[in-house]
């Protein structure tokens, strides 16, 4: 057998390739943050000032911002509900672009005190999720979030949100008068198979109605809740990933699609998509299991 011109790496030689590639990754990081703050001053003095120095709303403060996501570092992880606290107060404050880029700035510096050689790749991925939080609550202070309106009779409606759950990654929540249309119900349960927190909310009436999908989903494991008050729950919404909103007249049934003129609307804004998120969360509360 032929000898390998290059001697095999020992344990302790990858070790110290690793530990080359993670100094490397640290003093890069480093360099990147230098700049970050760099750009971010520019980028403040170029804006108005904030609202939270023009007025005592309630605006989040910096050092609000930095006390809450000084906690969230102990595991580098922002949380599915961490993040939904953060785009709820966000949503409540109302920032300025000014006063999110202050926001983007504590985050940076929170990121560089935090950062050492072992755990580049962790701090990179808190600050990625950190920063989407204060990147979709700026795209709602402007007009460059996403909006979109779909008309029924038609296959646009129902196709639209059969692409919203194939592109779902972490959580559906429906909330739904009723679910009758198959095309949609097969959608779901893939969703939820391939591993994504699907949970829904509809009207005791209608769930036990001939062709009502509630029992099918339930069975499949999804976690249905029914509202049992003696009047209905007539919403038609869903959330998805917590940054888009499905919502309008539009029915999920075969009817709404092939005959009834209805709307549904999609948006990316948090200035409705958190009080949605509030308002199924307050009926998830209230409703009884399946």
């Amino acid at each position: 057998m032929k000898s390998s011109v290059f001697p095999a790496k020992t344990n302790m030689s990858r070790s110290t390739d690793n530990l080359r590639k993670r100094t490397w990754l640290y003093f890069a990081f480093l360099d990147v943050f230098a700049t970050l703050r760099q750009t971010t001053a520019l980028s403040a003095e170029n804006l108005p000032a904030p609202r939270s120095v023009l007025t005592k709303a309630v605006t989040m403060t910096p050092d609000e911002l930095r006390k809450l996501l000084s906690d969230t570092l102990d595991d580098y992880r922002l949380s599915r509900t961490e993040k939904r606290a953060l785009s709820s107060r966000l949503d409540e404050a109302s920032q300025s672009e000014a006063d999110l880029v202050l926001l983007q700035k504590v985050a940076f510096e929170l990121a560089e005190q935090a950062v050492d050689a072992t755990n580049v790749s962790d701090v990179l991925e808190w600050l990625r999720d950190v920063t989407g939080v204060l990147r979709r609550a700026a795209a709602g202070d402007s007009t460059g979030h996403e909006a979109d309106a779909c008309f029924s009779p038609g296959d646009a409606c129902w196709n639209r949100i059969v692409g919203l759950l194939r592109t779902a990654r972490e959580s559906v929540d429906i909330c739904v008068f009723t679910v009758t249309d198959n095309r949609i119900t097969t959608e779901i349960l893939d969703t939820h198979a391939r591993g994504v927190a699907v949970h829904v909310v509809t009207d005791n009436d209608k769930a036990n109605d001939e062709g009502s999908d509630a029992a099918r989903l339930a069975r499949a494991g999804i976690p249905v809740r029914i509202d049992r008050t003696s009047y209905h729950m007539h919403h038609k919404f869903a959330l998805f990933d917590d940054a888009r909103l499905v919502t309008g007249s539009y029915n999920w049934t075969r009817s709404a699609a092939e005959y009834n003129s209805e709307n549904l609307i999609v948006t990316g804004d948090p200035r409705l998509v958190g009080p949605f998120r509030r308002e199924f969360d307050k009926l998830w509360n209230s409703c009884d299991p399946f």
